[in-house]
């Protein structure tokens, strides 16, 4: 029996419509500001949908079109004024950045209480104490995808396909704190097929054009695909999508899965920062 399709726009549409809510009962409007370096195709794209949904919730929003020739100096600068700027409550600086930039020391310059992403070694820090405050966006949608199912996390085998900062090693941090059982493989690993085949729960984060076949997947398995590679027949994910839905038991389409479920926790992180930054949860 083919797998069940897990739509990752329609659950984001309902934790979007509760940030609508929510927004609307607050007596203060949530603002979000994104910086953009150069004129990437692909993260234009993204940070449009992105000022598309924030606006649509009811935030406020500020977009930073910055040159691609920028100096790392001058963008140092321009994350401080936003630091300290009090209609700003979440901050997200588009990556990848531009070779004369320093990505790791401009995620650091951002207030660990404003971090939309969850990138900073204070949040990441966090999440490995087993105290969520602001998690990294794509981990979050990877969990809730999860449980979207309906299928109970704890004892489960879990596979975390990548090992990634920003996705691998979060998802897998939280899979823990559901009580799953952990593996997380990567590029050194032997035998690939071994590990995934006995997964549950199998999370797909590796940038390798449908590198996961339906002969690596457990029948009835939870498939959640983050990948994303352009190719001559357009986007596909890091699994191998039509061979694998005939055996997992839930599987993410790409697109249409991860991507619009990362957005709606983005949102989400900007509304818990504006809390955080009032004392309440920081």
């Amino acid at each position: 029996m083919p797998a069940k399709i897990i739509d990752g726009k329609k659950v984001a549409e309902k934790f979007l419509k509760d940030i609508n809510k929510n927004i609307k009962q607050s007596k203060e409007k949530p603002g979000l500001a994104i910086v953009l370096v150069g004129k990437n195709p692909a993260s234009e794209i993204y940070v449009n949908f992105k000022e598309k949904k924030a606006r649509e919730v009811g935030l406020y929003f500020k977009r930073f079109n910055l040159d691609k020739n920028v100096s790392q100096d001058g963008l140092l600068r321009i994350i401080d004024d936003i630091n300290q700027n009090r209609k700003i409550h979440g901050v997200i600086v588009q990556l990848p950045l531009p070779d004369q930039i320093d990505e790791t020391l401009v995620v650091d310059s951002i207030l660990p209480h404003k971090d939309a992403d969850g990138f900073t070694p204070v949040n990441l820090g966090s999440l490995v104490n087993d105290d969520n405050r602001l998690v990294p966006a794509t981990a979050r949608a990877c969990l809730e995808l999860i449980k979207s199912t309906g299928q109970k996390i704890a004892g489960k085998n879990a596979v975390v396909v990548g090992r990634s900062t920003i996705v691998g090693k979060p998802t897998a941090l939280l899979l823990l704190q559901e009580n799953a059982t952990v593996t997380v493989c990567h590029s050194k690993t032997k035998n690939l097929k071994e590990h995934t085949k006995n997964a549950d729960i199998l999370v797909v984060a590796c940038g390798k054009a449908k590198l996961i076949k339906k002969d690596m997947v457990k029948p009835g398995a939870i498939v959640i695909d983050v990948g994303i590679n352009r190719t001559p027949n357009g986007l596909v994910g890091d699994v191998d999508f039509d061979g694998v839905k005939e055996v997992a038991g839930y599987i993410t389409p790409v697109p249409g899965g991860v991507g619009p479920m990362t957005i709606a926790m983005l949102l989400d992180n900007t509304l818990n920062a504006m809390e955080i930054g009032k004392g309440v949860r920081f």
